[in-house]
């Protein structure tokens, strides 16, 4: 594995013992977007996605994506090539995918071709074709190339910490196994087993027998043997690596799973589930009908035809791997096609960069998307942290974890007067919640979202869904204690421009004493003082603490 690099310009390390943030005004330099669109010519699928490149902060947000299920493994039983029909799908696909492009004036198209066209005797001459009648230059991957475009997208969109990651990805003619952490990627593998494969070459009766299911199950442990012992033979003694499933057949099978939940959640990127949550899944599907299969609502037709082999290609690999839960992620070989381009375009000076800032980057994204005062939030952040790091064991009792949730939350608290100044905290929480936070598991974006929401008026009630949406006793007391510290932040920035340099902050168990610095010798701060002092009932009545605030005379 090579060194360390030096982290680039503009990018934030991270410190053992407290996280430095990044500025927006740091990385905001001439914010002009680069739009670009990935394409990606799959088994199952034809996907595109347009996305729009920000150079200043070196990442993307996604503005379209659109998939048409294009069938292009069905190839000939003969020959192995790819059916004239197969293809006529793809080009119509491809045809109206290219209108999108235009509209949105992307400068460039990326696109690429996986197993289902690297197997075709065919398949060269198919993307001849597309290149001659389309102009449509597509790049024919191999099965290493597709393994480490995925890492990429993976990458992009979820934080690795100092733990390795096994990403599994089952696509319709291969599946790619991958062993990386944050720095490399150590391991790429791609296997010839595939859901539509599977489906097209070994299953004639559905539900299928249990004697085929067991000659399935062993077909797939022989097929994935070679790439399970090469990433086995690379995770040191000791490591637990983390178990990550991307691509359209673990995001099935992530939502029929979530589908059982009393709280299913918004979005299935993050979404975690056991090991024995899948057999139990598979158990079901494997007796259903195609018609019953077909009736499930988080599934469409065709997903349901091949939901069962490729959710035995999950449960052989969790076994195979001793793998007990696993984390799903909705970024992989299309968002590795964009980030690829950036390092290309020398938008990004190495891979880390998502890595080594992924969560505030993601946030300082949302602040530009809702045209956020960026300057007043990272005062108020400021604050909020300063308070944070004082009043450690008098107004919280937080072990760590709330820091980085109370800063997400302190950027992006006045998001809601994008849509309207009344009760701008109420739709603070609302577009926190419905938007995109990389980085951040689902209750952790239901926390920062839920302090936003109470950093102002009444403190959280038992009937609040804001409230009622928090999973657990412990992530209601973060948020109750960081939403306080963040009410306190916001009192004191009441201006447009900053007139209190810091805060000194005094406690013994029953008292907190504020001291407010200025900006300015005799600089007046009556309107803070009253400001801050009228959150003294609600810290009185949240924590039992009385508090005073004292300003220079």
């Amino acid at each position: 594995m090579p060194g360390v690099e030096p982290l680039p310009t503009g990018v934030v390390d991270v410190e053992p013992e407290e996280t430095r943030f990044i500025s927006a005004g740091q990385l905001r330099s001439e914010r002009e977007l680069r739009n670009v669109a990935a394409i990606d010519i799959g088994t199952n699928s034809t996907h595109l996605l347009v996305a729009s490149v920000d150079p200043s902060l070196h990442t993307f947000s996604i503005d379209l994506a659109e998939k048409s299920t294009t069938r292009l493994g069905e190839r000939d039983p003969d020959s192995g090539e790819l059916t004239e029909a197969a293809m006529e799908r793809v080009f119509e696909t491809l045809k109206r995918f290219k209108d999108l492009t235009a509209s949105h004036q992307v400068e460039q198209v990326v696109a690429s071709a996986t197993s289902a066209v690297r197997e075709a005797p065919n398949g060269r001459d198919f993307l001849q074709r597309i290149q001659d009648q389309l102009g449509l230059e597509v790049d024919l991957l191999s099965g290493a190339e597709e393994a480490r475009l995925i890492y990429l997208g993976v990458l992009s969109g979820m934080p690795f910490g100092e733990r390795p990651h096994l990403l599994l990805d089952i696509g319709g003619g291969s599946t790619e196994l991958i062993l990386a952490d944050g720095r490399d990627a150590l391991a790429l593998t791609s296997t010839r087993v595939g859901a539509v494969r599977l489906h097209r070459d070994f299953i004639k009766h559905d539900p299928i027998p249990s004697h085929r299911r067991a000659f399935l199950q062993t077909f797939i442990q022989g097929s994935l043997e070679p790439a399970v012992d090469k990433v086995c033979r690379r995770i040191k003694s000791g490591e637990s690596p983390v178990m990550v499933a991307t691509s359209g057949t673990a995001m099935a099978i992530g939502a029929l799973v979530a589908s059982e939940e009393e709280r299913p959640p918004l979005k299935l990127h993050g979404f975690r589930f056991s090991r024995q949550r899948l057999d139990r899944l598979v158990d079901k599907l494997i007796l259903m009908t195609p018609e019953q299969r077909r009736a499930l609502t988080p599934i469409n037709d065709r997903r349901a035809e091949i939901i069962v082999p490729g959710a035995l290609i999950l449960q052989t690999a969790m076994r195979m791997l001793a793998a007990d839960e696993l984390v799903l992620s909705e970024r992989a070989l299309r968002e590795g096609l964009i980030v690829d381009w950036m390092l290309r375009h020398g938008l990004l000076e190495d891979r880390f960069s998502f890595q080594s800032s992924i969560r505030q980057r993601t946030v300082i994204h949302q602040v530009q998307r809702f045209a956020v005062n960026h300057r007043r939030a990272e005062r108020v952040a400021s604050h909020a942290l300063s308070i944070y790091d004082q009043t450690r064991g008098v107004l919280h009792q937080d072990d760590g974890g709330g820091r980085d949730l109370l800063w997400a939350a302190a950027m992006l608290h006045a998001c809601g007067q994008h849509i309207n100044l009344n009760a701008y905290h109420k739709h603070s929480w609302y577009l926190i919640r419905h938007g995109e936070l990389l980085g951040y598991s689902e209750a952790e974006h239901l926390m920062v979202a839920a302090i936003a929401r109470y950093h102002r008026r009444s403190l959280p009630k038992k009937r609040h869904e804001e409230w009622q949406a928090l999973a657990t006793r412990k992530h209601r007391r973060t948020v109750a204690e960081m939403s306080l510290l963040l009410r306190l932040a916001t009192a004191i920035d009441r201006r447009p421009d900053p007139v209190v340099a810091s805060i000194k902050v005094e406690s013994t168990p029953d008292e907190v004493v504020f001291d407010l610095v200025p900006e300015r010798l005799n600089q007046n701060l009556g309107l803070e003082q009253w400001s801050l002092k009228s959150c003294a009932s609600v810290v009185q009545e949240a924590s039992g603490v009385t508090m005073k605030v004292v300003v220079p005379d």
